[in-house]
């Protein structure tokens, strides 16, 4: 905590005063360009990965970034009211959904029911992989490494095809109003990989210019 704490003082005294002007100019509103829906993992930091400064970023963050399929309900809906809000409140012009290699919360969708019965919420949120669970396990039967370059890939095609049941989004993205991206994000290399819609693929960033 001490370490936080620090950086915090830091902030105040030093890298706040270097981006007064900056920071001065969001007091009273946001105007985001991108939104970013990502995994909670702590290593996946959206505004490193883009390079992108204050007010640039209007950031999701869930267990395995996933996107669940749009609906009005009674109970607690925070990633389908953060994107609904990105969408009609802040008018953004980008969605990127960003998944990662590793993904802890892609791996726990094949725990045992002992390991899920002490993250029952977790369990619950799931259950919205579930076909892709059942998928995957007849293809890469024991090939655990397989299962999960399949699941986190596999995830982020889900989640574009979720995105677009929220209302207005097929509509803008083929008015050209916005643009939709998926991403993979290997930890260990710093690599990129945005999906191909056409091809159905996932190829480097970079080849995409």
């Amino acid at each position: 905590m001490e370490n936080l704490i620090s950086g915090a003082i830091k902030f105040m005294q030093q890298d706040f005063k270097e981006h007064k002007e900056l920071f001065e100019s969001l007091k009273n509103k946001q105007n985001p360009h991108t939104l970013f829906i990502g995994c909670s993992d702590s290593r996946v930091i959206p505004s490193l990965i883009t390079n992108t400064g204050p007010g640039e970023l209007f950031v999701i963050r869930n267990i395995a970034n996933i996107v669940p399929p749009y609906r009005i309900g009674e109970d607690f809906l925070s990633t389908t009211s953060a994107i609904e809000y990105a969408l009609n409140s802040l008018h953004i012009k980008n969605i990127i959904v960003c998944g990662h290699s590793n993904c802890g919360g892609c791996n726990a969708l094949y725990y045992s029911d002992e390991e899920l019965s002490k993250i029952p919420n977790v369990k619950k949120w799931l259950t919205l992989l579930e076909p892709i669970k059942q998928d995957i396990k007849s293809i890469s039967k024991n090939d655990t490494a397989m299962r999960s370059w399949l699941t986190e890939k596999l995830n982020l095609v889900n989640s574009l095809q979720n995105i677009l049941t929220y209302p207005g989004v097929e509509e803008a993205l083929n008015q050209g109003k916005i643009e939709l991206h998926a991403w993979y994000y290997i930890i260990e290399t710093g690599e990129i990989y945005e999906y191909n819609f056409k091809e159905k693929n996932f190829t480097l960033i970079q080849n995409r210019r």
